[in-house]
């Protein structure tokens, strides 16, 4: 019978996964750079969402970068060494970081088939949801295609919603694609958003910061529909605002199976600044 070590699960520091998830789970984290100023370090271990919400209001500079090649392969050769004989690489959308290539680089220096990369088309909980749903696959004996399979099963019944205060630091780091059309009207409106095969895009301008919670909640709710679901609410340097949301949605959402309430990473904090929102919702 396959033992559960067949198939390793990797993803990036980006997946934000709950804690002690990615332990209990035998996922292994390759993290991303950040680079504050005149210091640099990995996300998580070096880098906390504090460090890049302290320099971020006050106007300084945060830059990001993907895991080199050769960070891919020393994570695909320790897994491999431990037992496993394939590896599913899931990681964040291409369309945001060039972080799938680097793992497809390193991919390259596997024997054929040893090493699947899956693009997510996301970012933050819709990516970690992909990543366990990935890896409890794993777990039950599937196969690389099956484990594969199972991400790509559970993005595509995601869905990704968020607030922001500003899209300034969605713009400063070219994130928002067509978005930009919006940024005319920054100051007078607060931008609901959307990841949408993978890009981040506007989906409503609401007048007051109060009416776009409320209506981040609302487009939730039908987002879930008659689902089972489970549910992540994130936030930067929010946490009421995130836990008053929680609440709501355990109210207005029977079918709730688990809910996770969590402060975004310092990379995806980096690009969405101080006030961020956001709910996935991933159906069942």
């Amino acid at each position: 019978m396959q033992s559960a070590q067949q198939v390793a699960v990797v993803t990036d520091s980006t997946s934000y996964l709950p804690a002690g998830v990615a332990e209990s789970l035998l996922v292994r984290i390759v993290p991303l750079q950040v680079g504050l100023g005149d210091r640099s370090g990995y996300e998580g271990s070096d880098v906390s969402p504090a460090d890049v919400t302290a320099v971020l209001q006050h106007r300084g500079t945060v830059t990001t970068s993907r895991p080199t090649p050769a960070d891919f392969v020393a994570a695909y050769r320790a897994a491999l060494d431990s037992g496993a004989g394939s590896v599913v690489s899931i990681h964040l959308s291409g369309q945001l970081s060039g972080t799938c290539d680097s793992a497809r680089l390193a991919a390259g220096e596997f024997p054929a088939g040893t090493v699947q990369v899956v693009d997510s088309r996301a970012t933050a909980m819709a990516l970690g949801f992909a990543v366990m749903a990935a890896a409890a696959s794993a777990r039950f004996g599937g196969d690389a295609e099956e484990v594969a399979a199972a991400a790509t099963d559970c993005i595509d019944h995601s869905s990704s919603l968020f607030y922001v205060d500003s899209l300034e630091w969605l713009h400063r780091g070219g994130r928002i694609g067509t978005a930009a059309a919006m940024l005319g009207t920054a100051l007078s409106v607060k931008p609901l958003m959307h990841l949408v095969d993978g890009r981040i895009l506007p989906l409503e301008k609401v007048r007051t910061s109060s009416k776009a919670i409320a209506r981040l909640v609302q487009l939730a709710v039908n987002a879930a529909g008659d689902s089972e679901v489970d549910v992540a609410v994130q936030h930067l340097a929010s946490p009421d605002r995130a836990t008053e949301i929680a609440r709501q949605l355990k109210e207005q959402l029977p079918r709730i199976r688990d809910l996770h309430e969590s402060e975004v990473g310092a990379v995806v904090g980096a690009h969405v600044g101080p006030g961020l929102l956001g709910v996935v919702i991933r159906r069942l």
